[in-house]
């Protein structure tokens, strides 16, 4: 496995993504219609993987605990705040605009995906993070090799030839939206000239959340824990200056620094509207979902 190219920087990828980056969103697959792409929905949906198996997987595992208490143990030492995530390099997705209370966001640390390694707490490819509190209460593992979705995806564990694999992929449009931008970023920064084309892809690659707060639906569900269960006050540190107050004020991007909002809030979004893969048909459909409102643009 290789890593994801150096030149490939935050504001290249920010820029073509327009701020949209996440990894709600990541693999390649072909085709960019609906008729190519019959598992596809309008609205935001996930599956389980093709090779996902969660027969076996039990919060009480042994596998189960060591893997929550491996990330935990990481946030705790790693990824502590906001400011953690921002010193090292990952990216707020969108997300982070919700205003709602019970709203988290995914923190992207573009440089782990496809790093050589998948389940690795110590280099998450995503950060969640609690935006009334500010707090991590979790992680994003994504099934990458050198970018690529892998045909296979990882296994916990097993138990009596049951595994406790549970993966999951995105086919709705604003993750698959996101992909499409952040591999157009990619590509733009390998071409020697001209704009490449990118595909519009069908699906995402797999995924695997690790929620270290109590959540009733499992270590491993692809929803939140209830904000009640995500420890409550007091707040998190900013770990940053900020005129915003962790647990009075919810993190959104008018809270983060200048350079972070410059970066993360681009002034134009060509990728997203001039790209010949993205059809016509897709082009109203990523506008009626609202993604580019929630960009600022």
């Amino acid at each position: 496995m290789s890593p994801l190219p150096s030149d490939l920087t935050r504001r290249t990828l920010l820029r073509a993504t327009g701020g949209g980056l996440g990894v709600a969103a990541v693999g390649t697959a072909a085709g960019g219609t609906v008729g190519d792409c019959p598992d596809a929905t309008r609205r935001p949906a996930m599956r389980h993987c093709e090779t996902a198996a969660t027969a076996a997987c039990a919060d009480g595992h042994p596998e189960t605990v060591r893997l929550r208490r491996r990330v935990e143990r990481s946030l705790e030492r790693r990824y502590a705040t906001v400011g953690s995530l921002i010193e090292q390099g990952f990216v707020p997705y969108f997300d982070v605009l919700r205003t709602e209370t019970g709203g988290y966001s995914h923190w992207l640390k573009p440089g782990y995906i496809g790093n050589g390694s998948v389940v690795d707490p110590e280099r998450p490819e995503a950060v969640l993070v609690d935006n009334r509190w500010w707090r991590p209460i979790g992680v994003m593992f994504v099934a990458t090799d050198a970018g690529e979705a892998l045909g296979e995806v990882p296994t916990v564990y097993e138990d009596d030839d049951e595994r406790c694999s549970p993966w999951h992929h995105h086919v709705g449009l604003p993750g698959r939206f996101a992909w499409w931008s952040y591999e157009k970023a990619r590509a733009i920064r390998r071409a020697d000239d001209g704009v490449p084309t990118v595909p519009f892809p069908c699906r995402t690659p797999c995924m695997m959340h690790v929620w270290t707060y109590p959540n009733p639906k499992g270590v491993y569900a692809h929803h939140p824990p209830p904000q009640e269960n995500r420890g409550g006050p007091p707040a998190e540190d900013a770990g940053f200056d900020t005129w915003a107050t962790p647990g009075e004020d919810v993190l959104d991007w008018d809270c983060l620094p200048d350079d972070v909002v410059e970066e993360a809030r681009p002034d134009s979004l060509p990728a997203a509207v001039d790209a010949s893969a993205l059809a016509e048909e897709w082009r109203d459909e990523v506008a009626e979902s609202g993604l580019l409102d929630r960009f600022g643009l």
